[in-house]
């Protein structure tokens, strides 16, 4: 991946996690946020060193960005993204690494054509038929 196309300093990952959006499933998470138009995806990806040494952590990351690398045709254009590792991701193969990494962004909209997934289309609750609720089991 080319480094033009890489997250690299602190501040911009610092940047994605507070003003982006996530979404996850259970081996990965995607921080994603839109910035001003230059043509181009920019990626981070994040191991904890929970997951193990470093020759783990860097081959999940060298595996991760090689598979954004060859679907970069999929994805939208002028976002900065950061993929979080999570621990089930360790016993994946590549093929379903790819899937669910694809899945992840399709689930937040990042891949064209695709839009953020939504939560299922149930509307949520407002707080006051909660509140209700409460109220009635207390007998108040």
């Amino acid at each position: 991946m080319h480094r033009k196309l890489r997250l690299r300093k602190r501040e911009d990952f610092n940047t994605v996690y507070r003003y982006g959006k996530s979404f996850a499933n259970s081996q990965f998470v995607v921080y994603w946020r839109k910035r001003a138009p230059n043509g181009a995806f920019r990626l981070g990806v994040s191991a904890s060193s929970k997951l193990g040494g470093a020759v783990v952590r860097n081959r999940l990351r060298r595996m991760i960005k090689e598979i954004v690398r060859l679907n970069a045709t999929k994805l939208q254009e002028d976002i900065d993204l950061v993929l979080i590792v999570r621990k089930p991701a360790l016993s994946m193969a590549y093929k379903e690494m790819e899937g669910s990494i694809l899945h992840v962004l399709r689930k937040a909209g990042l891949l064209k054509g695709s839009k953020p997934f939504n939560g299922g289309g149930k509307p949520p609750q407002s707080q006051g038929s909660r509140g209700n609720k409460r109220s009635e089991r207390s007998g108040k």
